[in-house]
Parts: C-alpha cells; structure tokens; sequence
C-alpha cells in the first residue's frame, strides 16, 4: 500500500484554467497513517501581463504577494524541484480536493508555461486522487462515518470542504490559504482512517490507471456514488466497454441487463454515445478520480432498492456477454468529437500540440540549468516547438530585459499590452475595474473592504504603466 501521500493545494488570480496564474501552492507529505513528513508553502507575484481578479484576492486574501520580489518561474521550478525529491525513493499519490477539476489542470499548465514536464503528479508511477469525488462516494454509501453538511437546512447537501470541517468540528484556521487546506484534507481523511481504513485504501489504490482497470475486473460490482446540484445518486454499476486510451463505461444494473441487450444495434449507439443520468450507461476517465467502491463495504443492502443478490446476477450478466461489451467498446470508438484543436493563444494548447520531442526536452532542461542570457537566449532559439519557444521568449524578457533580443522583446510588449488592454479569453481589464468599483460601493467588510482596495490600486498601477 502506498505510504507516501503529497497533499497540495493553491491559490489563484481567478477560475479561468488557460489563463489564471496560482499565487500560492502549498504542499504536504505525510505517510500512509496521515502522519505529516514534510510540507512546502511557496508563493509568488502576479506575471506582468495577469490580472487577479478582485473576488479571488477576497477570497484568498494574499494581496501581500503583489509585492513579492519571487517570479512565477522560481515558485513553480522550487515546487517542481521538491515533488521530484519526495518522489525520488517511492511515487506519490497526489491529493487535492476538487483537483481533477481545478488545481491538477492549473499545476499541469504552468508546469508547461516554464518549460517543466507537465505530468509529474501521474507519471514515473505517481498517481492522483481528489477527494471530493471520494466524498460523492462517502455520501451516498457511508455519511456514518461523517457529518454531510445541509445545504442551507436541506434535504441538499453541501461538500464545500469548508462546509465539511465545520460540520466535523474540525478548526479551519486560515480558509483559503493552501497549507491550511492541506491540513483541512488530512483532517478529513483521519475522521474516516479511524473508523474505515480500508475505504482509505481502495481509493488510494484506484488512483492510478492500472489500479482502476484492476478494481474494475473484480467480480461482483460496484458502487458508484455522484452528488449532483447538492442531491446524492447512487448507482449499482459494472464496466460494459471502453475506449482507449481513458475512456471507460459502466453499466447501471438497476436496469435489467436482458432487455438493454435485445435492443438492436442503432438504440445501443445511441444511448452509449449519449449517456445521461436517466440512461444505463455512465462514462469515466480511469485517469481521474472514480466515486465507486465494492458492494462487499456497503452495509447499507437496501440503499439501492434491488436486492443484492440479483445485481449480482446481473453483473455477471454482463460481465459474460462479451458481445455486448465488444458492441459497447465499439460505439464508443466510433463517437466523432467535435471539440476544436484551433486555438489562438498558446496558453490553450498543452493538450492540442503533443509532447515535446527528446530534442526540446533536452534544450528544455538546459535552459533551467543554465543561469545565463546569452547562452538561454541560443537555446530558446533552437526550441522546434513553437510553444516551448515561445514560453521561453517570455522568460526570458522578464528575467534578461536588457539582454533580449529585439525581436523577443517587441512579442513580449506585445503581449503584455493585449492581455491588459484587450478584452479575450483571459478576461477584461475594463470590465474587472468596473466590477472592482462596483463591489467597493458594497457594504464590505473592514478586511475585504481593504483586499479590494489593494487590488484597485495593484491594476491601477499597473494599467498605467503600460500606457
């Protein structure tokens, strides 16, 4: 069983994943008995060109970090440096809360907008697990082990984690600041360590692809837990077809197996290319976090208003028809997604271009051992990828301005002037002030009142040096 646990969480300019910069990200190590090895806080000033907005600043209240003279680049080249060494002996299994969603997608980009591998927290044997879809599951098959939290009185629920630690008795200290988050999840995680430590496990162990595919083959079948607008689903389900190289579906055997297979071929398609939460089918990704566990923890056998026995009859059903699972894996492959590859803007492009190749991945690790302008300059004009080479341009017109080539140096304005004075999917410089003045006009609070205010005055100066 996995003993080296990295829990990690950060702190943001704002929601949108292609364009917010993290402020903060504080990460702990801590074994396999919730036990804390280590812990790292790193933080850093806003990038030239990022514009924090003012109801992220309220929320995680790190203004002082306007004036930090630590770059981007040397908060995410310490935390690359750091995971790798507790990595080094044992993989990690990386843990955040509502991470598959937000922080694994901001840690991976900006890992690639500084040159660094992207895919540390999955790669070299490390794994991932967000423990908010472990709680879908802890609250439709086992809320005895904690308080669910009622959503303004109920019957909704909420699984806000702050939400969770207060109805836990848990002290939440400092909200939104990343170690104190981390510490919130070990938290968590002990209340339920004491009274089911094997629930512990089984989602360790399905933090990883192999561990999933695993789980998944075991006889019997599992239950899958989803929390849907505050309201919890559960589902008896058993994997009916996949696609490569992620994509995995489950069958819900609250449906009669029988009948799902004498429908003709078309009707399948349909309902496997279209899956919806009235449907019998449910689509994962087995490189992200699954809410299921096996039937054999549930003792609740009446939560799924079907005797257990004939859903286990059922999914040996299906566990059998191969063709069915052929059918499934097939229609499944033959779905034409229609997502667009043409992006504009290079922070968009870390799943439309590919790896990079051996060649760039050496001149890339060059570049991070050589503290040179000349020699990092001579580099950056070797880079094949025009991503990789354009990311390097920036760094170095923020570390080596006076050294940069001209030609780097007219982009790097460039993009300095678009992304302050242009409205485009980074947001609007305009439409922030606007809002900043709007909720100044607000009854605040003494503390938010001040966090706006600070805010106001960072992207004032800032507008008006670039004008």
């Amino acid at each position: 069983m996995a003993n080296n646990l990295i829990f990690y969480d950060t702190e943001t300019t704002g929601l949108i994943k292609d364009f917010a910069q993290i402020l903060q990200c504080g990460s702990i190590r801590a074994n396999r008995n919730l036990e804390i090895q280590d812990e790292q806080n790193l933080g850093c000033a806003p990038l030239p060109w990022a514009i924090p907005h003012p109801m992220a600043m309220v929320t995680n209240k790190k203004t002082h970090l306007f004036n930090s003279n630590i770059s981007h680049y040397e908060m995410m080249r310490d935390l690359n440096r750091q995971w790798r060494q507790w990595t080094i002996d044992e993989p990690g299994v990386f843990i955040t809360f509502n991470g598959m969603a937000y922080d694994e997608e901001l840690i991976r980009r900006q890992f690639y907008w500084n040159l660094f591998e992207s895919y540390l927290t999955n790669t070299n044997g490390n794994s991932r697990l967000d423990l908010l879809l472990m709680m879908n599951n802890v609250a439709a098959f086992f809320s005895d082990l904690l308080e669910i939290p009622l959503y303004q009185g109920g019957p909704a629920i909420s699984l806000k984690q702050a939400d969770l630690a207060e109805a836990n008795g848990i002290e939440i200290g400092d909200a939104h600041d990343a170690i104190a988050d981390c510490k919130l999840m070990i938290s968590l995680l002990e209340i339920i360590n004491a009274q089911k430590p094997e629930l512990i496990d089984f989602f360790i162990s399905i933090a990883s692809k192999p561990g999933v595919q695993d789980a998944v083959q075991k006889p019997g079948f599992l239950g899958l837990g989803e929390v849907f607008r505050r309201e919890v689903f559960r589902y008896p389900v058993v994997p009916c077809g996949s696609k490569a190289p992620n994509e995995l579906m489950f069958f819900d055997l609250s449906f009669d197996p029988d009948e799902i297979f004498d429908l003709d071929t078309q009707e399948i398609y349909s309902m496997v290319q279209k899956p919806g939460k009235s449907g019998p089918f449910k689509k994962y990704a087995i490189n992200k976090t699954i809410p299921i566990c096996p039937s054999d923890m549930i003792k609740d056998k009446a939560c799924f208003d079907i005797d257990f026995d004939v859903l286990e009859k059922r999914a040996k059903q299906v566990r059998e028809n191969i063709d069915f699972q052929s059918l499934v894996s097939q229609a499944m492959a033959d779905k034409i997604n229609n997502w667009n590859n043409e992006y504009d803007h290079i922070e968009q492009m870390i799943y439309a271009g590919g790896f990079p190749s051996k060649e760039d991945k050496d001149l890339m690790a060059d570049f991070h051992r050589i503290d040179s302008a000349i020699e990092r300059i001579k580099i950056c004009r070797n880079i094949a990828d025009d991503r990789h080479r354009l990311f390097a341009e920036r760094l170095i017109c923020q570390f080596y301005p006076q050294d940069a080539p001209e030609d780097m140096m007219q982009r790097y304005q460039a993009l300095i002037t678009e992304r302050l004075n242009e409205e485009g999917p980074w947001g609007s410089m305009s439409k922030i002030m606007g809002e900043l003045d709007k909720l100044l006009e607000k009854d605040n609070t003494e503390e938010a009142h001040r966090i706006l205010q600070e805010t106001k005055e960072f992207l004032t100066q800032r507008s008006i040096a670039i004008d």
